[in-house]
């Protein structure tokens, strides 16, 4: 297996948010601040540390928002990909394929948040496991036994050689982080406008091509007022600043 740099990324924050109101009123949700900065920060220093040098981010939901407050750094280019309609998940990625390589890249939900294990950065790890050969899609995902703040689902099983399997009833031991490689090519057979990415990651597992390690730090799942206020008090506690 030849090691590939991934070096491009893609950040989908065009949704509301609905669940995370009354906050996603007035702000949308990758803008909603952890600690000291918006979850969005600190997904674009992950990236810079790992030395990314372009992020594509879809807009649709105060998205003026986003595009007046994140700038990119010295060696990372931030574009924006506008959306007039509801795209979803993989509509909002399909239109935005023209400002991407055509090599894998990382495909990161605007709300994810995590902190890194002692063993490498999760982007580091997701890089150093990915193989083109025998990989559509590689995700990064947290056992649901270590959720201990935020509420966990078990959306995934993965086998002795990583390959994982989507488990509908939530009986799971990992849950998705939203932080993955993804292969272009995979959205060739998509319809145009507005489709789920989670068809593309169950026709990659249909085709035994959709892969899983597991995260060796933490990961909250960020999805209720509840949520939020657990989580940035715990960040409080442990003086983070990562």
């Amino acid at each position: 297996m030849l090691k590939e740099k991934i070096d491009t990324a893609f950040i989908l924050a065009a949704g509301k948010g609905t669940r995370l109101r009354p906050y996603t009123d007035t702000l949308p949700k990758p803008m909603v601040k952890l600690g000291d900065r918006p979850i969005i920060e600190h997904i674009i220093q992950k990236l810079d540390n790992h030395g990314i040098s372009k992020t594509v981010i879809n807009l649709f939901y105060l998205g003026d928002i986003i595009r007046k407050n994140i700038i990119g750094t010295k060696t990372q280019k931030i574009i924006f990909s506008e959306e007039n309609i509801v795209l979803e998940t993989g509509g909002g990625v399909k239109k935005a394929l023209p400002l991407l390589d055509q090599n894998p890249f990382f495909l990161i939900n605007g709300d994810a948040f995590w902190i890194e294990g002692d063993n490498g950065t999760a982007l580091q790890r997701l890089e150093n496991s990915w193989d083109s050969d025998k990989m559509d899609i590689l995700m990064l995902l947290q056992p649901v036994t270590k959720m201990k703040l935020t509420q966990g689902v078990g959306d995934y099983n993965i086998d002795i050689h990583g390959q994982a399997t989507r488990t509908p009833d939530g009986s799971g031991a990992y849950m998705f982080t939203g932080v993955r490689i993804s292969k272009p090519n995979l959205f060739e057979k998509t319809p145009d406008g507005a489709f789920s990415y989670l068809e593309i990651m169950d026709r990659a597992e249909k085709n035994q091509t959709l892969y899983g390690i597991v995260h060796e730090g933490e990961w909250h799942h960020i999805s209720t007022p509840d949520d939020l206020k657990s989580v940035n008090s715990y960040l409080k506690s442990i003086h983070y600043d990562q």
